[in-house]
């Protein structure tokens, strides 16, 4: 197992939640210190895709500790340099705007503020319908922005949703094994995986 202390962090792209988890059970495998966070939405909101305490008990499985579900819980990730990497699967346009605006409102942006206090990566797994279009520039000051790093990314139905972007969650160990290294894992923009059957992403 690898030393590092990971920290993992969703936010509520719900239609996102069985390919993050899987990539959680992933690092898992790898890294014997996984943190889950999960936004207060994320963490109370049932919807056609299961309902929460069922994805909090998995979470929470998988890792072998409660999850992080509120502001005042996640602040302490900063004075007492608790992580080694954050990652952000999945990171919803809302919560992308308040990470290139500065907002710290919810337990996931407060983990971020918190973290990059101590000049830490942070891992962004993105998943959002507007990431060609009113986050576009929002992906690009972050991208801009040192400590952050993404999870190369896709657009995951062309034809129908020309401006969604998605994460390709089977990236993500080598994703997280490039970021704690502070490099970006190359190509940041490719092709859909062969499987991929589009996206709801929010």
């Amino acid at each position: 197992m690898c030393g590092k202390r990971i920290g993992y962090a969703l936010s509520g792209s719900y239609c996102t939640f069985e390919k993050a988890i899987a990539a959680l059970e992933k690092l898992r495998d790898i890294y014997e210190d996984v943190t889950p966070i999960m936004s207060e939405n994320a963490y109370i909101t049932d919807s056609r895709f299961g309902s929460a305490r069922s994805f909090v008990d998995r979470i929470e499985a998988i890792c072998g500790r409660q999850v992080i579900k509120s502001i005042t819980e996640a602040e302490p990730l900063g004075p007492k340099a608790l992580l080694d990497l954050l990652v952000i699967a999945p990171c919803t346009g809302n919560t992308l705007a308040k990470l290139a605006a500065g907002i710290t409102d919810t337990s996931v942006t407060m983990a971020a503020k918190a973290h990059m206090r101590n000049r830490r990566p942070v891992l962004i797994a993105v998943s959002t319908n507007d990431g060609l279009a009113a986050n576009a520039a929002n992906i690009g000051r972050l991208l801009n922005r040192k400590l952050i790093y993404f999870v190369p990314f896709y657009q995951d139905d062309p034809v129908n949703k020309p401006t969604s972007l998605m994460a390709d969650f089977d990236l993500m160990p080598e994703a997280v094994a490039a970021a704690l290294e502070n490099k970006q894992l190359q190509p940041i923009i490719k092709s859909p995986p062969a499987d991929n059957k589009g996206n709801c992403a929010l």
